[in-house]
């Protein structure tokens, strides 16, 4: 017997990274992706959000000042995902990263949803992505989802900015 699920209304509610120089992340994090601080601890942490949310992101350099991020083949988190709500806004999201000069490190279309790929400056994963409603995921005949990956067209994508 399964043990039961977990209830649906269940989400993750925030991301918090160790990260080298703070002022580095938040020229990121801020500057480039569009978060507002919320609240910051001096030199030692900035709490970040979208829309006056208490935070989406934190920030922190209380074990990792100066550190560098940990070596290929090792565990941890692979990254952390982004969900804008329409494609419009996750293209101006890839305008501002042209705009930074951040190198992508893939796009791809994965029927459900759409996607960019890039590093922050610590070396963590990002996805940016936005979610297709659900009508439209490519399903099976049985109504499993019949998730792909496809090229992303950044192009097209860049012509749907607001």
């Amino acid at each position: 017997m399964n043990p039961p699920a977990i209830d649906p209304g269940v989400r993750i509610g925030h991301v918090h990274l160790k990260v080298a120089d703070l002022e580095r992340s938040l020229a990121f994090y801020r500057d480039v992706l569009g978060f507002e601080v919320t609240q910051r601890l001096g030199r030692q942490a900035a709490f970040l959000s979208a829309g006056g949310y208490h935070h989406h992101i934190g920030l922190n350099t209380w074990e990792s000042v100066g550190g560098s991020p940990p070596p290929p083949g090792t565990t941890g988190l692979y990254h952390t995902a982004i969900l804008y709500p329409t494609r419009a806004l996750l293209a101006d999201a890839l305008r501002r990263v042209v705009a930074a000069g951040i190198p992508l490190e893939g796009a791809a279309d994965h029927g459900v949803s759409e996607a960019l790929y890039l590093r922050d400056p610590d070396d963590n994963g990002v996805e940016l992505y936005w979610d297709r409603p659900p009508e439209e995921w490519p399903r099976q005949s049985d109504g499993t989802l019949a998730m792909f990956t496809r090229a992303l067209h950044l192009d097209a994508l860049l012509k749907a900015a607001t």
